[in-house]
């Protein structure tokens, strides 16, 4: 799989979140959920998705699992449609559930884990993201180009270091 490069609107700037912020958000959206739905299991899409998914799921006090949707990338290093890998956990079927996810763009994410969830024989599924994208709920809306904490910096020989993929958007090389 080739890194996924990036590119800064200057226009729309860089969210670059902080761990404190972080959980802020997955607060805010714990509240923003409990206050509209209450779900018996809450899954992260896999990878980025877990992080908030179990502090949500650990703030309402619910069942935590994960499912795991990924894109490959081409030679040209574009990316292709996203594919489910595994299936939904049997523990959804007859239950509500909340599907959580980073952040949202097209949207096809989102629409292959609920398909998922759904075929697994969940009573009723709703979406949450950390930022962007109009699920069922969302913390914060923005057009900037979002740096997670969790990407900021990655191991290499045994010590942190910038995350290249976001060098540049950083100002650090």
């Amino acid at each position: 799989m080739s890194p996924r490069k990036h590119t800064v609107d200057a226009a729309k700037g860089v969210l670059e979140i902080e761990w404190p912020f972080f959980g802020e958000l997955s607060r805010g959206l714990a509240l923003k959920v409990a206050r509209a739905y209450d779900p018996e299991i809450v899954i992260g899409i896999a990878t980025a998705g877990v992080i908030p998914g179990a502090v949500i799921a650990a703030i309402l006090g619910r069942e935590f699992h994960s499912l795991v949707v990924s894109r490959k990338y081409k030679a040209s290093r574009t990316r292709e449609a996203p594919e489910i890998f595994g299936s939904a956990p049997k523990e959804v079927r007859g239950r509500r559930v909340l599907i959580v996810d980073e952040t949202c763009d097209s949207g096809d994410t989102l629409r292959l884990a609920v398909s998922a969830v759904q075929e697994g024989g969940a009573a009723e599924v709703r979406t949450a993201v950390s930022i962007n994208y109009a699920p069922d709920f969302h913390a914060i809306a923005t057009e900037s180009m979002i740096i997670l904490p969790w990407d900021r910096e990655i191991l290499v020989d045994g010590e942190l270091k910038p995350n290249p993929l976001y060098a540049a958007a950083l100002g650090v090389e």
